[in-house]
């Protein structure tokens, strides 16, 4: 059995302030109205309501031209990271969400790392397009570059390890092979 109640707080699956929209009786009867967030479907009550929704839409009018202009100056930001990187080319460590929220804080953009939408910790270097949610339905995308610095420890180790292999190869190969007789 359905009822009609008149909304007087924004409830995202449901709708905004001041509409009429029908749910279930229990839903209405043990959530929507002992938690003051609706009111039973009256005359009275849509009268009640009306000066609400208009400052409610008004408030939420404001809230998305915040939103719009924020969505515009993330969407302008590009982020570097130079991270220390593998002979194989591997970070050590990664980028994560964590890091870009709190690099964007730096710049003055206030985003929670919860909003950063990326799929999984940068690990590899390269260029790199991150989603950041905002509102609703407002995103920005962000360019990160990752930069590789070669690690020194493992370019020494590398090339240690290059120079124990000719040795190891010239050792095994036979006097004979080694070093050619010449004719006279």
């Amino acid at each position: 059995m359905k009822t009609k109640v008149i909304l007087r707080q924004d409830i995202p699956a449901l709708g905004h302030v001041g509409d009429t929209i029908e749910v279930s009786a229990g839903y209405a009867r043990n959530f929507l109205l002992p938690r003051e967030m609706a009111y039973p479907w009256s005359q009275d009550a849509t009268l009640r309501v009306e000066k609400d929704r208009v400052l409610a839409q008004e408030k939420r009018q404001a809230l998305e031209a915040e939103f719009s202009q924020l969505t515009k100056r993330v969407g302008e930001v590009q982020l570097t990271y130079e991270e220390m990187v593998s002979a194989e080319g591997h970070l050590y460590g990664s980028v994560n969400s964590h890091r870009i929220a709190e690099t964007l804080q730096e710049q003055g953009l206030n985003i929670d790392e919860r909003n950063v939408r990326l799929p999984e910790p940068i690990r590899v270097a390269g260029e790199y397009e991150v989603p950041i949610h905002i509102h609703g339905d407002m995103e920005a995308q962000i360019k990160v570059w990752v930069i590789a610095v070669q690690d020194p420890n493992a370019v020494a180790l590398e090339e240690e390890g290059e120079a124990e292999e000719t040795e190891e190869e010239f050792a095994s190969v036979p006097a004979e092979e080694a070093a050619p007789e010449i004719e006279e």
